[in-house]
């Protein structure tokens, strides 16, 4: 009797248990901060068989569909995690050129996660993926030298089921089961260049004569044709290759394209780009068009008359093919002034006689539109490497850019009006964050500054002067009209952001900043001297930098000091693991305590409004806390990890600030919330909103003004927020959508969804329901599958085991009471 007591109690303990697991459901809504753009956009392909259907590549921050119903951009690849950060570095993209929903991207980034590479396929337009893992055979590499190019990848027009793709380092590659499985094809004796980019592009013969498949392929190959011959044709489908001597010395092919006749049009340059290389040399300011006729076999030079820089985007009007537009790449001419800045980039040229006479489209006068994007006013279009035509609609051409992408609603114009084509698109590297009390949320990012946003959901102003890439924010918690900014100079406002003077300081530049708590004393770490040495040291002004004086005990470089929100004397910095701590307003430093663990992160988080109060994410050892001003740390129970810990504002009843993790517990990763000090947890996100994690900023940081909002960095989304959604509504959609399972097969499948909210349950760190369940699978390149997310997921069967749970208690209780 005594062991059946014993297990009916054992049930009814399981039940409160995980009642209380799944208690309170959560509805959170993801998007990104609303800057624009911002990033480098490699390509725009637009489909040839579905009219406003256009998808965008990047370097470091996905992949995008244009949505023509919403107007806007929207994201593919906010599902990977951690470990598939490099899939944000989309180095191709091709469409089935007989079902534009029919879709491959070939992605990985060279120095995230050890290079792993894969094929990405979705047979319904990017809302889904099976994700082929190819790393093993070859590697991609989305931000490297010759990003712009293109493309390498290309599905066969005449069967569907043949791809090829061209590497960088590997040769060139064939798959005959949709993408599946990839063999090399030795016929062509090339595997890398000096400069790495490999092959540029591969241009596939769509005639229908050629048979079941096509035979004609066409191969460019980033080198000089003083290394070898940079122009290859296969007629026997990739079975063997011949160089195609004839075209022009000195440069390397760019991006080639057919035009209605059957002639190539090819863009030439004396680098891969999409700037200059010194090391190789490779000076990308030199290049040319040609047209090759492969059934004559000739070679015409169609550069236009008396500009021979170097040349990137091409293409030709589908119903003409003498109306031809190109645009240079890493040119640097007049283009248009706004707002008292002059914008020096690429020019495009047209042709209307196939390449006899070229007139310059941006010569002929520019309007630029931001579409809202104030910052943008006096940015050129640079990097132009990928230039396309609508081709349902041969006056809209499309460029691609440094910053994002410009259309041309009237190309035959004059002058012609660029809108900033990147509603949706961000692409930013943030690199700081703070959200002030009563004020704004301030940014800083690399290239553009950063912004002074009341609402994260419309574009803000831009911080002016502007610096390009900024390092660090940082404001007094108890007088937060000043603040600090870092770039390559320091600034300081008295009007929380609203304008900036400059503080002389000539012994470095970037680096981190912190200003006491009261605002009188600011401490500053440089990064570098102006010539990239490594300073070890930091200083403090208390006159805004008419007199400056280095601190003591802090010899380090990169130091990130952190002030206590209450008591102003007090600051804090990590050096290794020991804890470093100022008594004196940051005259001097002495080691306070020691954490476990040196592997963590640097940005220490000191507790707003509780002096004293300190937590550092310890990375795989955890997450660690003091009340006593870092002498001493206990680690947070049920945390196995945290990359990144940040605070928000308390939730209602309480009065702990909310506390937000980019962590692990019980095995699985993602951002989690703790509203009671970090007793219990909930995840906050899930599978199909993991944006590859917190990337080189590193932070996460709740909202103090809205309770449930919190803010992360990432490798190059933009900074992404969630919001609790309190009536069941949402939003459109900003994103497509990946939850994660096993599977035997060697892809990922990831589901798409008209919402972007995710609905998860708080749970305590103790029990084995902490979030959103994932498996691996045991296959040397695993497969995972996604529900799509829904406005709220989980709440009908959840609520029915819950009521099971609690009918089983209740019989238990009542069992046991008899006994």
């Amino acid at each position: 009797m005594k062991m059946l007591q014993r297990l009916v109690s054992s049930i009814s303990i399981l039940a409160i248990c995980t009642f209380i697991a799944y208690s309170h459901a959560d509805n959170y809504q993801w998007d990104a901060v609303s800057m624009g753009g911002g990033g480098f956009v490699n390509a725009v392909i637009p489909s040839k068989t579905e009219q406003g259907l256009f998808y965008a590549r990047t370097d470091v921050g996905g992949a995008y569909r244009w949505d023509k119903t919403q107007s806007r951009w929207i994201a593919l690849t906010d599902w990977v995690s951690q470990d598939q950060v490099g899939y944000l570095g989309v180095e191709s993209l091709a469409l089935d050129p007989k079902d534009s929903a029919k879709l491959y991207m070939l992605v990985g980034i060279s120095y995230f996660n050890g290079g792993k590479s894969a094929i990405l396929k979705s047979n319904d337009y990017g809302n889904t993926f099976q994700v082929i893992d190819i790393s093993n055979q070859f590697k991609a590499h989305g931000n490297g030298m010759g990003r712009q190019t293109g493309e390498k990848l290309v599905v066969d027009p005449i069967d569907s089921n043949i791809l090829y793709t061209g590497t960088r380092w590997n040769g060139l590659f064939k798959s005959t089961d949709a993408g599946i499985t990839w063999s090399r094809l030795s016929g062509l004796n090339l595997t890398t260049t000096p400069n790495e980019n490999g092959i540029s592009f591969v241009v596939l013969d769509s005639s229908t004569e050629q048979g079941s498949a096509a035979k004609n392929i066409f191969v460019g190959v980033s080198r000089f044709p003083s290394v070898g011959a940079n122009f290859y044709r296969s007629t026997d489908s990739g079975q063997t290759f011949t160089a195609i001597s004839g075209g022009p010395a000195g440069l390397m092919p760019q991006r080639a394209i057919f035009d209605k006749r059957g002639d190539l049009l090819i863009t030439y340059a004396n680098g891969a780009g999409p700037h200059g290389n010194n090391s190789q040399p490779e000076p990308m300011d030199q290049g040319q068009v040609w047209k090759y006729s492969p059934a004559a076999n000739t070679w015409t030079n169609i550069t236009p008359a008396n500009f021979s820089r170097a040349f990137g985007g091409i293409t030709v009007d589908p119903n003409d093919a003498d109306r031809i537009i190109v645009s240079s790449c890493n040119t640097y001419m007049f283009q248009y002034e706004m707002d008292g800045r002059s914008a020096w980039g690429d020019q495009i040229f047209s042709t209307r006689d196939g390449g006899k006479n070229w007139t310059n489209l941006i010569a002929n006068g520019v309007s630029l539109d931001t579409q809202g994007v104030d910052w943008v006013a006096g940015h050129s279009i640079h990097w132009a490497g990928s230039l396309e035509f609508d081709p349902f609609d041969t006056k809209n051409v499309y460029v691609t850019s440094g910053n994002g992408i410009f259309k041309a609603q009237d190309v035959d114009a004059s002058p012609i009006v660029w809108s900033f084509w990147v509603k949706g698109i961000e692409e930013t590297v943030p690199l700081d964050l703070v959200s002030i009390t009563g004020g704004p949320a301030v940014s800083v990012i690399g290239d553009y500054d950063g912004f002074v946003h009341t609402d994260v959901a419309q574009y803000a102003p831009i911080h002016k002067p502007g610096m390009g890439t900024s390092s660090s924010i940082t404001f007094a918690f108890n007088d937060p009209r000043l603040m600090v900014r870092v770039g390559n100079s320091l600034y300081y406002s008295t009007d929380t952001a609203a304008t900036w003077i400059q503080i002389n300081f000539s012994t470095g530049i970037r680096g981190h900043a912190t200003l006491t708590a009261d605002g009188e004393t600011l401490i500053y770490s440089p990064g570098s001297t102006t010539d990239n040495k490594e300073i070890l040291s930091s200083y403090y002004t208390k006159d805004w930098g008419q007199t400056w004086t280095a601190v003591q005990g802090l010899s380090m470089t990169h130091a990130r000091v952190v002030a206590d929100t209450v008591n102003s004397q007090k600051l804090y910095a990590l050096n290794g693991n020991k804890m470093m701590v100022s008594m004196n307003a940051g005259v001097s430093f002495q080691q306070m305590g020691t954490l476990p663990s040196s592997n963590g992160s640097k940005i220490i988080r000191a507790v707003p409004g509780i002096e004293g109060g300190v937590w550092v994410a310890l990375g795989n050892n955890g997450l660690a806390k003091s009340t006593d001003s870092g002498a001493n740390f206990t680690i947070v129970n049920g945390v196995s990890a945290a990359q990144a810990v940040g605070f928000g504002k308390a939730a209602p009843g309480n009065n702990f600030p909310t506390i937000y993790i980019w962590g692990t517990i019980n095995n699985v990763s993602g951002i989690f919330r703790s509203i009671d000090g970090g007793t219990s947890w909930v995840r906050i996100n899930d599978s199909t909103h993991q944006f590859g994690g917190p990337g080189n900023g590193n932070f996460i940081l709740g909202d103090m003004n809205t309770f449930g909002t919190v803010y992360m960095s990432t490798a190059g989304r933009g900074i992404i927020y969630g919001k609790l959604v309190t009536d069941g509504s949402n939003d459109n959609s900003s994103s497509s959508s990946v939850d994660i399972s096993s599977s035997s097969s060697s892809s990922v499948a990831t589901t798409g969804s008209s919402s972007a909210v995710s609905s998860l349950a708080e749970t305590s760190s103790s029990s084995s329901a902490a979030s959103t369940p994932l498996s691996s699978s045991s296959s040397s390149s695993h497969s995972s599958t996604a529900p799509a997310s829904t406005s709220k997921s989980g709440g009908g069967s959840v609520g029915i085991y819950f009521l099971i749970l609690l009918f089983t208690f209740f019989v238990s209780r009542v069992f046991l009471l008899k006994q």
